[in-house]
């Protein structure tokens, strides 16, 4: 076995074929769509790099026996993310791999060297490439999909990674509500919300779809800032934004979206994204004109939600106005049909939107991990 870098568009096809491989047989996986995987990755031959690459480093890495690919990682430099917390910390990420603990131990051990030799000390993941992506290595809740953006592994990674010498650094939690439950928390939200309401000012709108693209990057805006004390994030980039705005645009309905002004200023907001992964199987995770179309179209047909963000500006947080917002989102999703919703992804560590959920009925399904290992 040998393991090398995934530099030539040979070695790179390879690297985002092999989840076919590994999971063909897995009822429950998900393709990622390849074209945004490899601008994840990196890939400058497949297409334009993200906008997290202009500061960061990544490289890609595949094992071989022959010509057969038996692994993958990509080792991640995150710049913004030693500047920012100054604790040695690297990052692995897309890392797929065969039943086999040498195997993955070399894919390992290869990132961990990338990262030491620039000036790492602790090697953590997986990570997407970053927080703002998709994260997390599934050890929970492997009896159904991913929704949308959640990722997705078999059960015996969870041993490839501790065997390996990982131990947990933090956990990520998913959790499901029925719809039915949301009639009952809105009775119970409602007067409150309308002192908060009274109080603040505060005014709930939708989303103005004559400018959506505006709306769009105000919000992530508002995220960059509202996650500023959280669990090791880093603020988007101004590229990063923009780009994200643009494709989120075609992924959001705009009717599954709320946000909450004071003064005539936006100071949070709420949104949810169908569940595309259905879609997404069915075209095998390729984009093509008539499979953009497949995935696109009609997406207020989907009747399953993953609910992403709710966020307040800083300076707001205390006021009560994450509350307004979901008051404010549920008509919505009652009038939309919607029949199923998932909360993700909720930190371990963040006991308050954990115990918001559980208090109104929304049960953990499924639990992610995010692992640390010294560099030796």
């Amino acid at each position: 076995m040998q393991i090398i870098p995934a530099k030539t568009w040979t070695q790179q096809k390879a690297f985002l074929d092999l989840p076919w491989k590994i999971y063909q047989d897995d009822p429950y996986w998900i393709p990622q769509l390849r074209m945004e995987q490899s601008g994840l990755v990196g890939f400058r031959s497949w297409g334009n790099k993200d906008p997290f690459y202009e500061f960061n480093e990544g490289q890609a890495f595949i094992a071989l026996d022959g010509k057969n690919v038996l692994g993958r990682i990509c080792a991640i430099w995150n710049k913004g993310h030693i500047d920012r917390y100054n604790d040695g910390v690297g990052f692995l990420g897309f890392f797929d791999c065969i039943d086999d603990l040498d195997t993955a131990q070399g894919l390992f051990n290869t990132a961990a060297d990338w990262l030491k030799q620039r000036g790492c000390s602790v090697i953590r993941g997986p990570i997407n490439p970053s927080l703002n992506h998709t994260l997390g290595l599934l050890i929970d809740g492997f009896n159904s999909s991913p929704m949308f953006m959640m990722t997705y592994n078999s059960p015996y990674y969870e041993k490839l990674f501790e065997d390996n010498g990982f131990t947990k650094s933090q956990d990520l939690y998913a959790y499901w509500g029925e719809v039915g439950m949301l009639p009952k928390i809105r009775e119970k939200l409602l007067p409150i919300c309308e002192q908060i309401e009274a109080r603040t000012g505060a005014t709930i709108r939708p989303v103005d779809v004559k400018n959506f693209q505006r709306d769009v990057e105000q919000f992530l805006h508002i995220y960059n800032r509202a996650l500023t004390n959280t669990w090791g994030f880093v603020p988007m980039s101004l590229k990063e934004i923009k780009e994200m705005a643009f494709y989120l645009k075609y992924l959001i309905v705009p009717e599954l979206t709320v946000a909450v002004e004071v003064d005539g200023k936006m100071v949070g907001a709420s949104f949810a994204l169908p569940d595309f992964n259905p879609r997404i199987k069915e075209i095998g995770g390729r984009i093509s004109p008539l499979r953009l179309f497949k995935l696109l179209r009609r997406k207020e047909q989907i009747k399953a939600i993953r609910v992403l963000s709710t966020n307040v500006l800083p300076e707001y947080q205390m006021l009560g106005l994450g509350l307004v917002l979901l008051n404010g989102l549920v008509p919505k999703v009652l009038e939309s049909g919607i029949t199923d919703a998932e909360f993700s992804w909720v930190l371990e560590s963040n006991a308050y939107s954990r115990g918001s959920l559980e208090k109104g009925g929304a049960v953990r399904t499924k639990t992610y991990r995010i692992y640390d290992r010294p560099i030796e």
